[in-house]
């Protein structure tokens, strides 16, 4: 019984951080204002380049870091034309991430890469605690970050002069700006954040989990990570209990089989966390209070 339950928890573990980065980033993004559509490019490149530097180099860490970098490239795309030019945020996320599968496909069959992996760190006697031990301490090394990461968003946001401002233009863009505030810089730099965390996040997954890059390896995650945003309310532990969620969700595919349960539909199984994600949104989302300048542009003069 204990097997089954560990063989339960590390997957949800996983896939639950692996969501989280995307949705720590996301979450900045739409206290800021922006429901940010290109998530999903951002870590698709992220686990491109990610995977792609690590083949080059033979450094999995090197390529940690070129995934962030992918990332802040589409997040600078995002930024410079939904809240520069004035394109329509939701235009702009469809077609960057759009284009992001169509440049990696293209570049996966182009490019021969090989394989390579972050190594697993394990903490002494906490690696051993029966049932979590293996799921929490037993981890490639970026899981760790993931603390300290949630950490220092929640700081930015509620406690510094920025994470002010950035709230600020996501509730009250026009009063903020008449405060003196820079609305638009303040969106593009949330977004940066976002393309940072989401370069992360896609980089876990190259060379934290699967050690190599496929076609379109992330597979709608990026928008189970903006539902997850959504399903927490707009609030931080809302978000990251939305992201365990749809990771245990995500986990059934790979651990029900592992314990002997075979009878289900595959098709069932990887369909589950959009249909957790729709459901939480039904519930959920339409009972919590939104940024009131959610996915609204901003020129200044506006009335």
């Amino acid at each position: 019984m204990i097997a089954d339950l560990e063989t339960i928890i590390e997957p949800t573990i996983r896939l639950a951080v692996l969501l989280l980065f995307a949705a720590l980033g996301e979450y900045v993004a739409e206290r800021a204002g922006t429901i940010n559509i290109s998530l999903e490019g951002m870590m698709l490149c992220g686990a491109y380049a990610a995977a792609l530097t690590a083949s080059e180099t033979g450094s999995p860490v090197l390529g940690a870091m070129a995934g962030m970098g992918a990332g802040l490239v589409v997040a600078a795309m995002q930024a410079h034309l939904s809240h520069q030019l004035d394109v329509n945020q939701f235009v702009v996320g469809i077609a960057l991430s759009a284009f992001a599968i169509g440049v990696t496909t293209f570049l996966f069959t182009e490019i021969e890469m090989t394989g390579g992996i972050l190594h697993v760190v394990e903490i002494p006697v906490l690696v051993d605690i029966p049932l979590i031990g293996e799921a929490l301490f037993g981890q490639p090394w970026p899981t760790y970050l993931i603390v300290p990461a949630a950490a220092a968003v929640w700081w930015a946001v509620q406690r510094t002069g920025w994470g002010l401002e950035v709230r600020a233009v996501g509730e009250n863009p026009a009063a903020a700006d008449v405060s003196g505030v820079p609305v638009l810089a303040r969106r593009r730099q949330a977004i940066y954040v976002c393309g940072l965390l989401a370069g992360l996040s896609g980089s876990y997954l190259a060379v934290g989990l699967v050690g190599g890059f496929s076609q379109n390896m992330t597979a709608g995650k990026g928008f189970i990570a903006i539902a997850a945003v959504l399903f927490g309310g707009w609030r931080l532990w809302g978000t990251i209990a939305g992201a365990l969620l749809f990771g245990f969700a995500d986990a059934l595919a790979v651990a029900l089989p592992a314990v002997g349960i075979e009878n289900v539909p595959g098709a069932f199984l990887d369909s589950m966390p959009f249909v957790l994600a729709f459901a939480g949104l039904l519930v959920f989302a339409a009972r919590a209070r939104k940024p009131d300048a959610l996915a609204e542009p901003f020129s200044r003069g506006a009335a």
